[in-house]
């Protein structure tokens, strides 16, 4: 794999032309089960595997799995703005920052797991209550002053989920072959 491939393993996240209600749903059902597929390939990791990182250069799988928790509890809080306000700036932090904290790099996975249990599980169940006038509305990203609907910003959370569990993967199928 090249170095492209080991940092986008799935692929650059990729808007949709529109956002159909099947692809709505699918996002939704990633949301969802996204702790129970991040559990099962967790689960048996031995504390090598959680301290090692995914690429040269990047974070460990403690890191990612921490970064996960902090990036989807904000998803969670920037969905529940833009259903709240009327096209809210969001407001963006430094993820290479916090990943370096003491609970990003040492502190056990299992809270961060549990925490995106949580949200996960609020999130899918708010979702899926949306009006179509509702997966329109707007949040503001002051990088650039993009605007993003909620569809979109939930594409990118979904895709968030899967981008860095295939990260998991990289280095969970490591035990495969004899790394322990």
């Amino acid at each position: 794999m090249n170095a492209e491939d080991l940092k986008y393993p799935i692929g650059k996240f990729l808007k949709p032309t529109t956002f159909t209600k099947n692809i709505l749903n699918g996002y939704i059902e990633q949301i969802s089960s996204f702790p129970t597929r991040l559990r099962l390939e967790v689960d048996g990791l031995s504390e090598k595997q959680l301290y090692t990182p995914y690429r040269p250069d990047g974070w460990t799988i403690r890191q990612v799995i921490n970064h996960c928790s902090d990036s989807h509890m904000n998803g969670f809080i920037r969905l529940k703005l833009a259903l709240t306000e009327e096209s809210p700036i969001i407001r963006p932090y430094l993820e290479d920052r916090w990943a370096e904290l003491p609970d990003s790099k040492q502190f056990s996975v299992a809270p961060a797991i549990k925490i995106l249990e949580g949200i996960h599980n609020r999130w899918a169940t708010l979702l899926s209550s949306l009006t179509a006038d509702q997966w329109q509305r707007k949040l503001i990203h002051p990088n650039g002053d993009r605007k993003m609907t909620i569809s979109e910003l939930t594409g990118h959370y979904s895709w968030h989920g899967n981008h860095h569990l295939a990260h998991i993967k990289l280095v969970s199928h490591l035990k495969v072959d004899g790394m322990q």
